[in-house]
Order: C-alpha cells, then sequence, then structure tokens
C-alpha cells in the first residue's frame, strides 16, 4: 500500500499541499480528482521523488519509501516524455534496460505490451509519426515495460478516443486485478466514476473527500427517491412528508426529510395504485466534488 501521511509542499509564498493524506491500496484504482492548480500532479511528482516534500511521508508497504522502492514504480507523466524521432519499440526496449531488464527480456516484455496496447503494427514507426492516442499509448507502455509494482499515471486518458480508452481501461483493471496499487488522475469524472474502486478529491492543496467510491456516494448521497406510478404523480405535491423536486406525469424526483425511510408514502401511493419504482437516486462522483468543493 502506498501512503500519503500529512504531505506539505510550497512554492514560494503559494502553499501548493497543505498536509494532504490518503491512501492507494493493493489491487484497487484509486482516481485522484481535482481541478487544475489542485495539487495532484505536485502530489504524484512527490511519490516519485522527482519533487521533495516541505514535510510529511510518503510511506511504501509500511516503510518510508526509497530509492530502490521507486525503480519499482512505473509513471506517465502529465508532460510527455518519449523521445519523438526513435521508433516506438526500441526506445521503450531502451527503458526496459535503463530499468534491469536484459535486452531479451526487454524485447520480449515490449512485444507483448505492444501487442496489449493495439500497438503492435507500429512498432517500427517514430513516435512523431503516431496519431496522439497511439503516442498516449505508447507513453503508457513506458510506464509498464518494468512491470511495476505501483502505477502512477498523470491524465492517462488524456485525448484518446473511446476505443482506446476502452483499451487503456481493460489495462489498468488487468494490473489492479493482479494486485498493484493504481493512482490515476483525470478530469474526465464520469471515466473515474465508471472505473474506480477508490477516489481522491483534492482543492486547494488540500484532500476534501477521500475513500472508496461506494461509500462516499452512500455517504454524500441526499435523501432522493425516483418513484413512477401508475398514474399521475401530482398528488405528492400534497403530502407534508415528502418534498417534491420535479414531476413529469406518473414519475417523480423527492426528497424525504431526516428520520423518515419513505414507508409512509409508499404505503399511502399503494393505496391509489400499482407502484412501479421506488428507488435512492445515487450521486455520481461529479456531484460530489461540487458538493465537498463548493
Amino acid at each position: 500500500m502506498l501512503e500519503l501521511i500529512d504531505v506539505r509542499r510550497s512554492f514560494g509564498d503559494v502553499l501548493a499541499l497543505d498536509d494532504i493524506s490518503f491512501g492507494v491500496r493493493p489491487g484497487r484504482l484509486t482516481g485522484f480528482i481535482g481541478a487544475n492548480g489542485a495539487g495532484k500532479t505536485t502530489t504524484m511528482r512527490i511519490v516519485l521523488g522527482v519533487l521533495g516534500a516541505d514535510g510529511g511521508q510518503v510511506r511504501w508497504r509500511g516503510a518510508h519509501v526509497a530509492a530502490d522502492d521507486r525503480r519499482r514504480f512505473g509513471y506517465m507523466p502529465e508532460e510527455r516524455g518519449l523521445y519523438p524521432k526513435m521508433p516506438v519499440a526500441e526506445q521503450l526496449a531502451f527503458f526496459g534496460r535503463l530499468h534491469g531488464l536484459t535486452a531479451d527480456g526487454a524485447r520480449r516484455r515490449v512485444d507483448e505490451l505492444l501487442v496489449e496496447l493495439g500497438l503492435a503494427e507500429r512498432a517500427g514507426d517514430r513516435l512523431e509519426k503516431l496519431s496522439l492516442g497511439n503516442a498516449q499509448r505508447a507513453q503508457v507502455a513506458a510506464a509498464l515495460v518494468h512491470d511495476p509494482d505501483l502505477l502512477v499515471l498523470d491524465e492517462p486518458f488524456s485525448g484518446l478516443d473511446p476505443m482506446a480508452v476502452e483499451t487503456m481501461a481493460v489495462m489498468l483493471r488487468r494490473r489492479a486485478a493482479g494486485g498493484v496499487p493504481v493512482l490515476f488522475s483525470s478530469h474526465q469524472l464520469d471515466l473515474v466514476d465508471r472505473l474506480c474502486d477508490d477516489v481522491v478529491m483534492i482543492h486547494h492543496g488540500r484532500v476534501v473527500a477521500a475513500g472508496a467510491a461506494d461509500e462516499l456516494r452512500a455517504a454524500h448521497a441526499p435523501r432522493r427517491y425516483r418513484v413512477e406510478l401508475a398514474e399521475d404523480a401530482g398528488w405528492l405535491r400534497g403530502r407534508a412528508d415528502v418534498r417534491v423536486l420535479d414531476v413529469d406525469g406518473p414519475r417523480a424526483l423527492v426528497e424525504l426529510p431526516p428520520g423518515s425511510d419513505g414507508r409512509t408514502m409508499l404505503a399511502a401511493a399503494l393505496d391509489r395504485g400499482a407502484v412501479h419504482a421506488f428507488a435512492p437516486v445515487v450521486p455520481s462522483l461529479s456531484e460530489i466534488f461540487r458538493e465537498v468543493t463548493r
């Protein structure tokens, strides 16, 4: 497990990270959410040792993270760093050698990754000849070439078409299923909502929410229910035990007061006829993010 404990970092008079703490658990995809300038990239760079922290701790498997640990991390930076005039397979093998693979081992590993990421036919092409999406896949392959123990990816889905997004998502899920902790940032909150097991939300250098995605949804869910009746639902407006937010014929969105479990309202609806749906409305991560950063 990767742990950040009270990590601080300033740039001059600007406090970039203000005692942030969170964990990235093995075998889980953790989405890192925040606006531009919130501190996501600074946090990732501190994890990788590219930047130093002014205070706090970064721990890996229960101990202070060391240089040898970081050699086993896979990192995809926000600023893409591959060589534009070097063939894709050649430079990935080069990065594999830097991580300690033998020449033969690096070539085998690169061949596997290029097949997995749909780049096998572009192996001999220079990076500058690739589309933005394929260049993005090559950058991810560079982070994976040494089969890392931890993956840290800064905006890995940026610029990808829907098919490439699915390829990337399957690849990340496969690594997580193998026990690798995966931390990635993204501005595509609908994608984070769909993919992530855990979520960390950062705002102005502070963690404002963190935990399992399902638990965050439950904790921040208002007492709203979607109701669908056999008849027009307008009569709900006359009830004192429910706040009607919207009515569209037989469908309504209602909010229950604290302490109410909706049984009284549901019983009244059943007395009038069939009830086709009565279900809680689960908030999206985008809605939760707007709430905690308001």
